[in-house]
């Protein structure tokens, strides 16, 4: 899933990406308000992390832009600032949850999971696809109890399948959600790596389908 961090700490801006990047994670990550709202404007996210003392435009203005536009994009407040009033005030602008600096970083993980699980309307951390099932936590996809081994990029990969299992995904869509905002890969990289996960799942019951001129989606056979 694609992230857009926006955090002008370094130190905490450096640990929160290395986290996100354990759970297979893309993060863009934005130093000030107005470059969020830029990147806000122009790509597409999954999530949003945003601190609230931001240099420029400050993390409640980019908050109140976004809904204003009729983003949905599930937000996550961080911030030192851990009064009642501030979480209220932030929840009742559109913010989805709300987490007080400083934070352990599993905590962070195990929200992130819930506000995706949420926003999908998955009630587990488990996906599941015929006897195939993915696990968000452990980072593993097992065929009956045995593990299926999947390079970090292929779960995350079958993760955006397994969470959206209608959908028909084009080439464009999963490049967005699979690499950053500096990134610079091609289509061709998607073929391959769909072309690899293809392979993994032989004999699983699984299968990545073609929907020509249009793209792929995942079905039980």
């Amino acid at each position: 899933m694609r992230i857009l961090l926006v955090e002008d700490n370094c130190d905490v801006g450096e640990g929160i990406v290395g986290s996100m990047g354990a759970m297979g994670h893309s993060v863009d990550w934005a130093r000030d308000g107005e470059t969020g709202d830029e990147w806000l404007s122009s790509n597409s996210y999954q999530l949003v992390l945003l601190d609230l003392m931001l240099p420029g435009m400050d993390g409640i203005t980019l908050l109140r832009r976004l809904r204003e536009r009729r983003g949905d994009i599930p937000v996550l407040i961080l911030s030192a600032r851990g009064e009642t009033d501030d979480r209220i005030d932030t929840l009742d602008l559109g913010a989805d949850d709300y987490l007080v600096k400083p934070f352990d970083f599993r905590e962070l993980q195990a929200r992130v999971r819930s506000l995706l699980r949420r926003h999908t309307g998955e009630r587990s951390n488990e996906l599941k696809c015929g006897h195939l099932v993915y696990d968000r936590t452990a980072r593993l996809a097992r065929l009956d109890g045995r593990i299926i081994g999947l390079s970090r990029r292929e779960l995350s990969l079958l993760e955006i399948f397994l969470a959206r299992q209608t959908q028909v995904f084009s080439k464009a869509q999963l490049l967005d959600q699979l690499f950053g905002y500096n990134a610079e890969p091609t289509e061709n990289n998607i073929e391959v790596m769909i072309a690899r996960l293809r392979r993994k799942l032989v004999g699983t019951g699984v299968e990545i389908t073609t929907q020509r001129g249009v793209g792929y989606r995942i079905v039980a056979t």
